[in-house]
């Protein structure tokens, strides 16, 4: 997430700098180091984030799992913890799935591939 996108979703909720600091758990100082780019978003504000946002919007899916859309093998589902945990709409806040057949070493990683996904696309 680069400090223009992290802006848009912040006023996308609607919330103050200081607002944002303190539903992301961080410093107002934080808050303006990502807006100005001085300071790197860490992937966990980054994911705080957007699952806020998130509860936000309303799907273009209807709120239909992620393994209907991809049309995941009873196999793959079996593998894949939005499976298991019945988060079919939450896919990219969970580690660990394996949309695109392989478990992700980072959250960077999974996000490339999140990004260019119908369901994340279809939320954001």
């Amino acid at each position: 997430m680069d400090k223009i996108e992290f802006k848009s979703y912040r006023k996308k909720l609607d919330k103050t700098q200081k607002e944002m600091a303190q539903l992301l758990g961080t410093s107002l100082k934080a808050i303006h180091s990502y807006e100005q780019g001085w300071r790197t978003i860490p992937p966990a504000v980054e994911r705080q984030l957007y699952f806020l946002v998130s509860r936000k919007q309303k799907s273009v899916n209807g709120n239909k799992p992620c393994w209907k859309i991809k049309k995941c093998t009873p196999e793959q589902k079996k593998q894949c913890p939005a499976w298991e945990f019945k988060s079919g709409n939450l896919c990219w806040f969970i580690n660990g799935t394996i949309c695109d057949g392989d478990i992700h070493s980072s959250w960077n990683e999974k996000m490339k591939i999140c990004r260019a996904c119908e369901v994340f696309n279809a939320i954001f």
